[in-house]
């Protein structure tokens, strides 16, 4: 593999889309250690000193996709969240709005409107999260417990408030760009890519405060066990992420004069986790609203005293049962809106294609959806397995919700890098004819 690495930067057009690639990268950490304007980074650097980057449970998840810039507050406190948020939205608004599915089917043109409503939505996301995340910032909330959380936003003037706000969404807008700079100049999949940097960016810490936090043998039995369990998690992973079901489709031969067309074998890859790391999100996401109004309100009645005691800590068997099956809802309302058996059997038919032993038309659509409820359930229940393992880790190990090696950091890290790898792979391929894999 250090091989098909040295042949990728040997290749003049590859090294340069890497090294451009690498740039991005670079510029994308650099701003996200940049304090946004009116902020005190000094008061900043003692809540997070005091607290901890991962031990803030209702602020963990964006935390960790914007690379720990949202707890520092830098420009970049966003990341990529606002963008990641505006994609599922449209994609879900696909499916219920009429014109936006008409787009949809255009081709590359209504692609392009679509991506361009895409941008529209997350400044507006940005100014609305931006907004959120100052208010928080300026109420002490975004720190409970430290000495010092009310003074980490000095100055309460509009000016200052809006220059904040300002400055956040111009700093998801530059994310944004420099995304679709690595899609069109660079190795290609630029949002994932900027995602994979944000998480990986906190595996060293995260795994550094497991060995502080440890205590046999100073700590090292706790890391070395967390290593091996991180590595059976990819091996796991890597596994699943490339288990698919193929359906053989064959293609009718047609005469057109003299020539003869079709007559062609295929399949239709049906993967075992269809939905990805989606479910996850959203069921991660979801289970933190009940706690954003307890803290908000700032109630203290019996509702808002249940919630803190179930619904905060992630290692409450309320806690772990909602969520397996929050994910395993999520995992096939997803699927049942991302792949549609009825339009599949229709174009099938359309360019006279079929599956052997199935009638073309509505007999294809529902062998179809039979398949796919069949793989759903156990591409389902893994991610309900794997989104646990960082629970398991906050009781046996002392962990932080955000366990380096489990639940939506583990899905991204390995299917992001399996894509790049891909990719770069096929453009070896193009050029030298041979790839990672001999």
């Amino acid at each position: 593999m250090l091989t098909a690495f040295a042949r990728a930067f040997k290749t003049p057009d590859l090294r340069k889309k890497l090294l451009f690639t690498l740039a991005i990268i670079a510029l994308y950490r650099l701003g996200s250690h940049v304090p946004v304007p009116g902020v005190s980074y000094k008061n900043v650097q003692i809540c997070v000193d005091q607290m901890g980057a991962g031990n803030n449970s209702l602020f963990g998840l964006v935390n960790m996709f914007s690379g720990g810039a949202l707890l520092q507050i830098t420009i970049f406190a966003l990341g990529i969240m606002p963008y990641i948020t505006a994609s599922i939205i449209l994609q879900l608004l696909t499916v219920v709005i009429p014109k936006l599915e008409n787009l949809k089917k255009e081709g590359q043109s209504g692609t392009s409107k679509i991506t361009q409503y895409t941008r529209y939505l997350t400044v507006a996301l940005a100014i609305l999260q931006g907004t959120g995340l100052v208010a928080t910032a300026r109420s002490g909330a975004l720190f409970q417990g430290c000495q010092v959380k009310d003074q980490i936003v000095p100055d309460r003037s509009i000016f200052t408030t809006v220059v904040m706000v300002l400055t956040m969404t111009a700093g998801t807008c530059l994310v944004m760009w420099l995304g679709e700079l690595i899609t069109d100049r660079g190795i290609g999949n630029g949002m994932s890519i900027l995602m994979f940097i944000s998480i990986a960016a906190g595996f060293v810490g995260s795994l550094w405060a497991i060995k502080e936090q440890g205590k046999i043998a100073d700590g090292w039995v706790e890391f070395g066990v967390v290593i091996l369990v991180g590595l059976a998690m990819v091996a796991l992973v890597v596994f699943v992420e490339q288990a698919q079901r193929r359906i053989p489709v064959q293609y009718a031969k047609r005469m057109i004069g003299r020539r003869a067309y079709g007559g062609t074998s295929t399949y239709i890859p049906l993967k075992v986790n269809q939905a990805g790391v989606i479910p996850v999100i959203f069921a991660s996401s979801l289970l933190y609203i009940p706690a954003l109004i307890v803290q908000f309100s700032g109630s203290q009645a019996g509702w808002a005293t249940w919630i803190s005691k179930h619904f905060v800590k992630g290692d409450h068997p309320y806690y772990i049962a909602t969520y397996f099956l929050l994910i395993v809802f999520f995992a096939f309302f997803y699927v049942a809106i991302s792949f549609n058996p009825e339009e599949v059997a229709d174009n099938m038919k359309k360019y006279g294609g079929f599956i052997p032993g199935i009638r073309a038309g509505r007999p294809t659509a529902e062998y179809l959806s039979y398949v796919l409820n069949r793989i759903t359930w156990p591409g389902s229940l893994y991610l309900g397995l794997i989104a646990l393992v960082p629970t398991m880790a906050l009781a046996g190990f002392g962990a932080n919700q955000n366990f380096p090696f489990g639940g939506t950091s583990i899905l991204i890290i390995v299917g992001v890098g399996l894509e790049t790898v891909k990719q770069i792979e096929s453009q070896l391929q193009q050029r030298n004819y041979e790839g990672f894999l001999r």
